[in-house]
Parts: C-alpha cells; sequence; structure tokens
C-alpha cells in the first residue's frame, strides 16, 4: 500500500460499543484483572515480567489451568505493564503498583478505553512477530542461550510482513467489492503478499512460499484472536497430519475453511485504522465530512464507492435542514473542473436522499447552464408537474456530463461500456452532433467511447468526434 493514496472509507462502530468488544476480550480483562490482583507481595525480573514462583499463582487468579496456563499468565501481565494498567516502582526491589491507566477501564471515557487497549494491542502484535517456541527451542546452544544467527528470522522483515497482511486484510473488509465483514480465506490472504496481482498462473516456489506464509500466519492469528482485532477459524489439523495416516472422519476437500478464516472484528477495524492513521496513511471514516461544507461533501466523497458515499452523505444530511442542505449542495455542484461532473452525479445522489423538501431549491436552477439537465432529471424522477422539457442542445450537455462523471467514478467499466453502447444504438447521429457540445470533457468523453464500443466502425466514428471536438476547443 502507498502511503500517499487514499483507502477505501469505513464505517466505524460508536465509541462506546467498541470500547466495551475491548474491555471484554480476554486478553485485556486477564491484564486488568492481574493488575487489581497484584500487591506489595507482587515481584519483577528486570525485564518487568513476574518472577517465576509467581506465575502459578497468577494463573490460578486467572482460573488458567494445563500446560499453557504459566505462559498465559505471562502474556497477560505482559500487556498489563506495556498497557499502563500495572507500573515498576522499583526496579531493584522488583515491587509493583496499579498504574495510572487502570482506573481509565472503569472510570475513563470509551476514547480511554480504547487508548489502553490499542497499547495492548501494540504488545500482541509485537509478540505475533517473534518466531514461536519450538523454533527458539532449536535455536538454542548448549548454555542455554539463544543463537539468534540459526533462527530464519528478521524482526523488521517479520514485523513489515504482519503489516502488510493485516493491511490487505483492512482493504478487502473496507472494499465495496470485497466481503465486507465476512471471513477472507487464508490461502487467498498469503497469497496475495507473495503472488503478482497481474499473474495468472503462480510458480510452484511460489505456492511453496504460500504454504509456509499461511502456517505462520496461522500460529499469528492465533495469538491476535485474544486482543479482539480478529475472528480466526484455524487451519484444520488434520491437514498437517502425516498424509500416510487416515484421517479421523471423512473430510470435504472442497471446503476451503479447512485451510483457515480470518475477517476483521470491528474493533479490529478501528484498530488497524488508528495505526495506519499513525503511520501516516490516508484511511477516511464515514461520518469524516460530516462537519464539513458541501463542496468538501462531494469532492471528498467522489472517490468513494456507491455504498459508502451514501451512507457519508446521510451523515452530513442529518445535521442540517432539508431545503438549506438542497442549495448548498447545489451550489457546490457547479464548476468546470475535471471533478465537477462527478459533484453533479453526487449531488443528484444526495438530493434524492432530501426528496421532495429539496423541490423549492431544484427549481430555482432550473435556468442554470451546469445544473438545468441535473434539474430536470431529478424533477422527473420526483414526479413533480410542470418541468419544462430540455432543449437539444441541454440533453446532450447533460449526456456529455453524466458520461465523464461515470468515466471519473469508474474507469472503464463494463457499466459504462453498456451506457456507451446504448447511446450509440439509439442516436444514429450521436458523434456528429456530440462533438459540438461545450463541456471541457466532450472529447474525453469521446476518445473513451472510441475505447469502449466493441463496434469498431462506431469506435472510429467517435475517435474522429474527439479530434474535431478536441480542435473546437484548442487542444
Amino acid at each position: 500500500m502507498s502511503d500517499s493514496s487514499p483507502l477505501p472509507p469505513v464505517l466505524l462502530h460508536p465509541e462506546a460499543e467498541l470500547a466495551r468488544d475491548a474491555l471484554s476480550t480476554p486478553l485485556l480483562s486477564r491484564a486488568a484483572l492481574l493488575a487489581r490482583w497484584a500487591g506489595p507481595g507482587t515481584r519483577v525480573d528486570a525485564g518487568g515480567g513476574l518472577v517465576e514462583e509467581q506465575l502459578a499463582p497468577a494463573a490460578e487468579a486467572l482460573g488458567l489451568t494445563g500446560d499453557d496456563a504459566a505462559a498465559g499468565a505471562s502474556e497477560a501481565w505482559r500487556v498489563a505493564v506495556d498497557a499502563g494498567l500495572v507500573e515498576v516502582v522499583d526496579e531493584e526491589a522488583g515491587t509493583v503498583a496499579a498504574g495510572e491507566d487502570l482506573a481509565l477501564l472503569t472510570g475513563g471515557s470509551p476514547h480511554d478505553v480504547l487508548a489502553v487497549w490499542l497499547a495492548a494491542l501494540e504488545t500482541v502484535l509485537a509478540d505475533a512477530a517473534v518466531p514461536d517456541l519450538d523454533e527458539l527451542m532449536d535455536a538454542m546452544d548448549e548454555g542455554g542461550e539463544i543463537d539468534f544467527s540459526r533462527l530464519d528470522w528478521n524482526p523488521e522483515a517479520e514485523a513489515e510482513f504482519l503489516d502488510g497482511v493485516l493491511g490487505n486484510l483492512y482493504l478487502l473488509t473496507a472494499s465495496e467489492d470485497g466481503p465486507g465483514d465476512g471471513p477472507v480465506p487464508l490461502p487467498a490472504l498469503a497469497a496475495s503478499m507473495i503472488v503478482p496481482g497481474d499473474m495468472d498462473e503462480p510458480t510452484n516456489d511460489m505456492l511453496e512460499q504460500v504454504s509456509d506464509a499461511m502456517m505462520r500466519l496461522d500460529d499469528q492469528f492465533r495469538l491476535l484472536e485474544p486482543i479482539g482485532i480478529v475472528a480466526y477459524r484455524p487451519v484444520d489439523e488434520d491437514l498437517m497430519a502425516d498424509p500416510e495416516e487416515e484421517p479421523a472422519a471423512p473430510v470435504d476437500e472442497t471446503d476451503v475453511s479447512r485451510y483457515g478464516m480470518v475477517r476483521l472484528t470491528p474493533l479490529g477495524v478501528y484498530g488497524l485504522r488508528a495505526r495506519l492513521l499513525e503511520a501516516g496513511f490516508d484511511a477516511p471514516a464515514v461520518g469524516d465530512l460530516a462537519d464539513k461544507g458541501a463542496d468538501v461533501l462531494l469532492d471528498g466523497s467522489a472517490a468513494y464507492g456507491s455504498r459508502a458515499a451514501l451512507a457519508e452523505t446521510e451523515q452530513w444530511l442529518v445535521r442540517r435542514d432539508p431545503l438549506d442542505a438542497a442549495r448548498e449542495l447545489l451550489g457546490a455542484a457547479r464548476g468546470a473542473d475535471h471533478g465537477a461532473p462527478l459533484r453533479r452525479l453526487r449531488c443528484q445522489q444526495a438530493l434524492s436522499l432530501v426528496g421532495g423538501q429539496a423541490e423549492p431549491a431544484v427549481r430555482e436552477v432550473l435556468d442554470d447552464p451546469e445544473l438545468g439537465g441535473l434539474a430536470r432529471v431529478w424533477l422527473s424522477e420526483l414526479g413533480a408537474k410542470d418541468v419544462p422539457a430540455p432543449s437539444e442542445e441541454l440533453v446532450f450537455w447533460l449526456t456529455i456530463d453524466t458520461l465523464a462523471a461515470q468515466l471519473t467514478a469508474e474507469g472503464n467499466s463494463e457499466e459504462l461500456q453498456a451506457l456507451v453502447e446504448g447511446l450509440a444504438q439509439q442516436h444514429g447521429g450521436f458523434f456528429s452532433a456530440a462533438w459540438r457540445v461545450d463541456h471541457p470533457a466532450t472529447p474525453d468523453v469521446l476518445e473513451a467511447m472510441g475505447r469502449l464500443h466493441p463496434d469498431k466502425r462506431i469506435a472510429k466514428e467517435a475517435r474522429k468526434a474527439a479530434f474535431k471536438a478536441r480542435s473546437q476547443q484548442g487542444g
């Protein structure tokens, strides 16, 4: 991802709801419990971790049992320290006290709670980028020290890879053609980091890298789930069994969920957006433009998908008087710049949300050279009476304006191609008249029609018309 390109906007849940989710995550709730459990007799080592003899009591306080109980207690304590729920008051004596942020979990605002959770998230993400225990044991020398040169591990590269995976998961979640809040297959997520998007058939080496990445991500997502950033269905253990052994039960070889499924939770969307903003990315959220002017709304939502633009506009309208909002939108829709056609399209869509209360404002612009066509279309769709018929000149201007808006919003899409084909079929002399239209986008629109129309003869007509239009405009 480039930090100069805006990401798709996300719809965030209310902070109060997200704060409740954060408080109920297993890891933060355990960290808070240990922070309250700690007392004058609690001792930590030089790194701030619980001394070994206190891991068992800590695990008992958390209700953890089994072989992983001590590790679970150690992880929760580390989160408590890093998130400010516990602080070391005397490093030499190894004594601790409740941290200032512990009180925020019960007496702070939702934003305060989420700030504590974000600090805890950073600890878990750092842990997830560390090799697992088996790898560390394999790299241990005779003296019991870890020989990092024997580990195939680059801390920066590992953290960067995990950030990239989470960034791609965020993109898939935010994109309107993605799964939304649905799960993403782990193989697809791993492949998004390794296989180039324009490659039809990955090489065997790439497939092996994808397989290795899946196994690493399986470990990492298991670690990340308790902090609430993802909901994860792990890789089926049978897939990692000896291939010569018979499976315990019949399996569906076509079931992609066996290879792991992951989705961002609403809390995860919030957390990753916060990290992206911190890293300098333009990561908008629906509602960012609600307190801005109509000009900012129409320009700012121009790059949004249709659903996000609709949600953004709804939040903008709810704060304003309908008639005043309609007048402001129409005023902001004027212009001859490159973005003006899409602003007018977004304006028309916004006015449809206002409904009949916008009619007086729309009638006021019937004679406006840039808004008159939009006004007639909108009033006709409303079912209004006494809508003046448009001149032929206005019909062609509005057609060019609409095509320019679609071209800006969607590029050379299938929908735009269908619209182009329909226009050429319905109006036999379209190109002979269209090149004369006094609209800044006329040459670009006609050139696009020449690219998009499958009939070579008609495409050639469009290109000739584009040349005439550009010559007429002095281009």
